[in-house]
């Protein structure tokens, strides 16, 4: 294998862990030593492809929203969605994954937002990123579902983006201690099946 793919796919296999075990056990309760023999990448290179713990975890943050982001944009470039259903069925395939996972660990967003964001500017700074970019891929979802006259226009798509974020991260949140998907299928029919319908 070349020098240069073997470095992206040791990254890579570095955020891929990163992910799992950030989101099970959280920053503090995660060792280096542990992402590494998960992995079998010496501690040099970990310093190398990221310089600290802490990049790698505002870098594993970015990774993590980044299929989200991809599922979602994958929904509304289909053109057999209108921009409702595409965030309808996006967010059914969220709670049917969730399901299948046991409601373990929730969102790394969520978890990592109550951990280190008044510990670490960094990841303070990669979290506020990662939720805007889904933030405002949502405001975009709903702009287009309001001009095509299937959301309601009183308010804004903005506002309607920030209220399905802080709901859904609630409702994650919820979950977890719920062991129960009820919360977030509450979020979804408060939201999606009634409040922003037009």
């Amino acid at each position: 294998m070349p020098k240069t793919s073997k470095k992206l796919t040791n990254r890579e296999n570095l955020l891929n862990q990163g992910v799992i075990l950030l989101t099970q056990q959280g920053y503090h309760g995660t060792g280096l030593k542990e992402i590494l023999d998960a992995v079998q990448i010496p501690k040099g290179s970990f310093y190398n492809y990221f310089g600290s713990k802490e990049n790698f975890a505002a870098e594993t943050i970015q990774y993590y929203i980044n299929p989200f982001i991809e599922q979602l944009t994958g929904h509304l470039q289909n053109p057999d969605n209108d921009a409702y259903t595409a965030l309808q069925l996006y967010f059914n395939e969220l709670i049917t994954e969730l399901e299948k996972t046991d409601y373990k660990g929730g969102c790394l967003l969520g978890n990592l937002m109550g951990e280190i964001s008044d510990t670490s500017e960094l990841c303070k700074k990669s979290l506020q990123l990662a939720v805007h970019r889904y933030r405002n891929l949502l405001q975009e979802a709903l702009l287009k579902a309001q001009q095509e006259g299937t959301v309601r226009i009183d308010k804004s798509a903005e506002d309607m983006a920030d209220l399905l974020v802080n709901m859904w991260q609630g409702a994650l949140l919820r979950m977890k201690i719920e062991q129960s998907v009820i919360p977030l299928k509450q979020c979804y029919d408060n939201l999606l099946g009634d409040l922003f319908k037009a």
